[in-house]
């Protein structure tokens, strides 16, 4: 996973019909499959289940974010519905971060902690009261994730050279926020493009609007997949 750049389209809806509408529109050769909290509320494990039938590779973006006991209970049972992907949110801290990966104990299935979302900006920080500026807390946040052993962070692609020194050679830096045009009334502060996230140091590209809201979402995402494999 950490030796190439890899696409996982966010199916975001909360129509089972809709998603699998979707997914069927796009091929496991060029992409795994990104389930949020918007899906999965509405269709439960078994929408997991059949993105894996159709040979997709899932992330499960739940972002688990609770008590260590409730999140380690959550990474048990997000472990038995087959994902690839787990993620927590890195406010939880260490003891929670440790409590998730005592969990999983799949070595298959990646821990992923999610430092600041990229629809976070400098006044975000300030409104919450950290100290420092995004780079300062995104540092933290990703260094306490690898002290408690998980497999990697989503950022925002732009951080990434400011940590990678930090942080194990193995590491995993997920990107979300890829954009390949403007989209209108845009929530994502801190967005990249695909190549640029690549030249980061991003190994795998969440997209979602730009590939599922165009007319073609297949050809959308191949021609991703082509920018990134010439």
């Amino acid at each position: 996973m950490t030796k190439k750049t890899d696409i996982f389209v966010a199916i975001d809806t909360q129509s089972l019909e809709n998603a699998k509408k979707l997914v069927n529109q796009l091929s496991n050769r060029h992409c795994g499959i990104k389930i949020g909290k918007e899906l999965f509320t509405s269709c439960g494990p078994e929408i997991v289940q059949w993105v894996k039938d159709e040979g997709f590779k899932v992330f499960l973006d739940l972002k688990f974010h609770d008590i260590p006991n409730t999140v380690m209970k959550a990474c048990e049972a997000a472990s038995r519905i087959n994902v690839d992907i787990i993620n927590v949110h890195t406010l939880g801290g260490k003891e929670m971060m440790l409590a998730a990966k005592n969990a999983v104990s799949n070595q298959q299935i990646k821990l992923i902690g999610v430092t600041l979302l990229t629809s976070h900006s400098h006044d975000f920080i300030k409104e919450v009261g950290f100290n420092g500026s995004i780079d300062d807390c995104v540092k933290r946040l990703a260094i306490n994730a690898a002290e408690s052993g998980l497999d990697g962070i989503v950022c925002a692609a732009p951080d990434i050279p400011n940590l990678r020194k930090y942080m194990p050679s193995n590491f995993i830096f997920i990107t979300p926020g890829i954009r390949l045009g403007k989209i209108n009334n845009d929530d994502q502060k801190r967005a990249s493009n695909p190549i640029d996230a690549v030249n980061f140091g991003s190994n795998i590209l969440v997209i979602g609007r730009p590939i599922t809201g165009d007319l073609n979402p297949h050809e959308a995402l191949l021609n991703v997949y082509n920018q990134l494999n010439n």
